[in-house]
This record gives C-alpha cells, structure tokens and sequence, in this order.
C-alpha cells in the first residue's frame, strides 16, 4: 500500500511539471510567434521623446530605444525632444548611441513652445536629420557647471580700447560692417578653458559630420547664444521646419542621408509611428535618479543604521536604512556630486544622534545642523538643470532637526531642577512605618517594602517615622514627633 501511494504520488508530481511546462512552452511559442507576427519590415517610424532633464534614466531608455529600432528593422528613430538641458555624461552616451545606430535618427524640437538647450544642442547636431518646429528654439550650449558666474555687464557710456562707446548702447552711426560684436567672455581658470575648448571640439566635431554651421556651433558653447526654429534653418544649424509628427514625414520623404559611409534616400510616404514609452526599469531609474529621492534616501539610510546601532534587534531600521542607503548610493553614483557635501550630511546627522546620548548642551547638535545645511546646499552642482534640491526642503529638514534639538535642551534643563524621584535622595524625604515595637533596631515599611532600621529611640507599632540616612539596607530613622518636639523647643520665646 505505501509503494503504491509513493508511486501515485511521484506520478502526480510529473503530472503537474508537466502540465506546467507545457503551458509555459506554450506561452512562449505564442509570444515568439506574435513579435514574428508584429515585427515590422521597414514600414515603421519608432518614436521615443524626451520631456525633461537628460540624466541616466533619458540614456538608458534612448539608447535602448535605438537598439530596439535595429532589431525590428525599422526605418526611423524620431527622438520628439523638449529639454533645458542635463548631465554631460549621460548626453555623450545618447549621442554614441545616435552616431552609431545602423537606423537612421531624426531629432525633433517639438511641441511648438519646446527647447533644445544645452545637452539638446548637442544632440540635435548629432543626428543625421535635425528638425524644429515653429515656436521652439535651440542654443546655450555652456558647459555650466563649470563656466562660473557671467561676468557683469559694462556700464553704459564705457569705451572700449578704441575710444568708441560699447556696441551694446552704441552710436546710432555705426554701420553694420563696423560695428563689432562683443568677444565671449575668457574663461578665468584653467579647468574652464579645458571644459569649455573640450565642449567646442565636441560639438563642432558634429556639426562637421553632419555638414551643419560650426561656427556657431562653437559661439553657442562660448557665448551661450540661442537660435529660434526660423533663424537656424537659415543659418544651416538644422534641415528643416515642420509643424507636426505627421507634417515631418512628409517632408522627410526623399531626403538623403549619410548612413554607415553611404547615401540613402529616406521614404517616409507609408511610414506609420510606433511610440516606445518607458518601462518600469526606465522608471524605476528616473525616481531613484531625481536628486530629491536620492537626498531622502541617503537621510533615511544613514538615521536606519544610526538608530539600529544604539538598538541593537530592532530589525526594521537596519534593514529600511541598508535597502535606502545602497539605493541612495547607486543614485549618487550616476548623479554630479560634491564628496565633500556627502561627507557634511553625513557628519551632521551623526552629531545630531549623538547629542541624544552625549549631554554636550547642544554644542554637539548646534555642529551637526550646520553640517546637515552646508553639506545638503553643496551636494548637488546646482547649474546643471533639473539636477539640484529644492531649497524649502532642506530648510524644513534643518528646522525640523533644530526644533528637536531646542526640545531635548528644554527637556534637559527642566530636568536638572526637578525633585530626584529615586535612588537614596529619594529615601530621605520618605516617611516610614514602624511594623512591630523595638528598642534600637526593628522592622519598617517604606515603598511597601520591608526595610530593617534603627533607631535612637525606643519605637512603638504604627509610629510614623523619618528616614535620616541609609547604609546599604539598614535605614537611620527617628521619631516625626521627636523632631517637631525638638523643633518646637529651639523656638525662642517673646
């Protein structure tokens, strides 16, 4: 009986494996079979967009967005951009990824009211087409984050070293031809000039490649200037205007293109668009990589560990705080951070903590805030757009921080003069209950609790008496009505 039951009951688990992989291996043929079924062959447009800050989220999602559209086949990537700008690390990756797609790619400012700024410009040059629609403009390609503060504007009357007036309020009767264009400011370190010469071999690199203006290419880098859609297109920075998605197929069709050393001719006429939306990984990286979330991370996973130490088993600060600080440290990772702000953060909660367990009278707590500010202000390069935190946040953060640091130092002093409520002080002031008669020494209640005592006096059952001092568990007592008698008696007289 008990094989058979063994055999059964192998049986009905080979059953049951095979039934499920059967439905797996059926799952997955129809899966193959419907991507066979939806690949494109030429007659698709992938369409992906960017809609804010370039920063690792937008690289990953484009560059895998572009490596999507090679393996479908598709004959078009169309990026619909609309940015202030972002990271430099993150804008070369899209731009390798452009520069080496076997798809041709067409960058398009769009809606109208859009931007291609800084990171964009770049970008917008490295595509084989470059297209803009009315109302959308391009430029300020300074590399900000390390370009410094403008130089301040010149008063107006100032004369330059030719005696003439500035160009900026000049005299009425200059002429084009003579009037002279104000020189981009020099940079004034030599990490400037590394960065910027740096960002103008790049960006006319590809302006080169594409067969685009270089020269302004360069005076958008040095100078920060900026085009509308109208002006580029008559100064050769893009290749064409168009209105909407649809209005640019149209007028992609027929256009060539350099591709991999050769010319192709673009036919757009039946193209239809296939949109790529972010996944949940592209997601996922956008939330963790947003300097807010990553500052709140890094808070929470420094307090979790903090509070874990001083509270050994606790269990779900450890585990909240490791979880939040390698995310946060991912995060940083791939963010533009200042080391020494992280180190500042860092420090300052440490103090903060401590100054619960260390009576410092706020010495401890005071340094910690000042840390918390300095290091959150400097954490982030706040010139690179998109990519700072909100100043209301660190100030309700710091507040917060100061307000419980005001509260322990109030709690500290209100304590200092309060009555003691325990220990031999406390004793001193209790008043104890004889248990039985006794000469010298006999049995008390104080607490409750039975105390051995001794007394100068004979005792009686039930006498109320006060406690004088305490040596281990023997109580010194003495009659309460012999001290008022006493008391009574040292009173002189009238």
């Amino acid at each position: 009986m008990r094989r058979r039951r063994r055999f059964r009951v192998r049986n009905g688990a080979r059953s049951v494996l095979a039934g499920w992989l059967l439905v797996v291996g059926s799952f997955a043929w129809l899966a193959a079979s419907s991507q066979d079924q939806e690949q494109p062959s030429g007659g698709v447009a992938v369409l992906l967009s960017i809609q804010d800050a370039i920063g690792p989220a937008t690289s990953d999602y484009l560059v895998r967005g572009i490596e999507t559209a090679a393996t479908r086949s598709a004959a078009l990537v169309v990026i619909e951009m609309d940015t202030p700008g972002g990271l430099d690390s993150a804008m070369r990756d899209i731009i390798q990824a452009i520069l080496s797609s076997p798809v041709p790619v067409v960058t398009f400012v769009h809606p109208q009211g859009a931007r291609a700024a800084s990171a964009g410009t770049y970008i917008l040059y490295a595509s084989h087409v470059a297209a803009m629609a009315p109302a959308t403009n391009l430029g300020a390609a300074t590399p900000v984050a390390i370009g410094g503060a403008p130089p301040p504007a010149p008063a107006p009357g100032d004369a330059d070293e030719d005696g003439r007036d500035d160009p900026s309020g000049g005299d009425q009767g200059d002429t084009p031809e003579t009037r002279r264009e104000p020189s981009p400011p020099e940079p004034a370190t030599a990490s400037e000039r590394k960065a910027i010469n740096d960002a103008v071999a790049y960006i006319r690199s590809l302006a080169e490649r594409r067969g685009r203006n270089a020269d302004w290419a360069e005076a958008a880098v040095r100078s920060a200037e900026s085009l509308s859609a109208q002006a580029a297109l008559e100064r050769n920075v893009i290749d064409l205007i168009a209105v909407d998605l649809d209005d640019l197929l149209q007028k992609l069709d027929g256009r060539r293109v350099m591709l991999d050393g050769e010319t192709i001719e673009l036919d757009t006429d039946t193209l239809v668009y296939e949109r790529i939306e972010p996944d949940w990984r592209t997601k996922l990286l956008a939330v963790i990589s947003n300097p807010t979330v990553a500052y709140m991370l890094l808070l929470l996973g420094i307090y979790g560990l903090i509070f874990e130490g001083y509270n050994p088993g606790a269990i779900v600060p450890g585990v909240v705080g490791a979880i939040s600080l390698l995310l946060a440290l991912f995060s940083l990772q791939v963010l533009p951070v200042n080391y020494a702000g992280l180190a500042l953060i860092a420090l300052g909660v440490i103090l903060m903590v401590a100054e619960f367990l260390v009576p410092s009278f706020g010495a401890l707590g005071i340094g910690g805030i000042a840390a918390f500010v300095f290091g959150s202000v400097i954490l982030y390069d706040s010139d690179v757009p998109g990519y700072d935190i909100a100043t209301p946040l660190i100030a309700t953060i710091s507040a917060a921080a100061a307000l419980s640091l005001l509260v322990i130092i109030w709690l500290a002093m209100k304590a200092r003069v309060r009555p003691v409520v325990s220990g031999v002080e406390d004793m001193l002031r209790e008043t104890a209950t004889a248990l039985e008669d006794f000469e010298r020494e006999g049995p008390v209640r104080v607490y409750g609790e039975r105390w051995n005592a001794r007394s100068t006096r004979p005792v009686r059952k039930g006498d109320r008496l006060r406690v004088t001092k305490v040596e281990g568990l023997l109580l010194h007592v003495e009659p309460i009505d012999d001290v008022v008698v006493q008391r009574s008696e040292n009173v002189p007289r009238a």
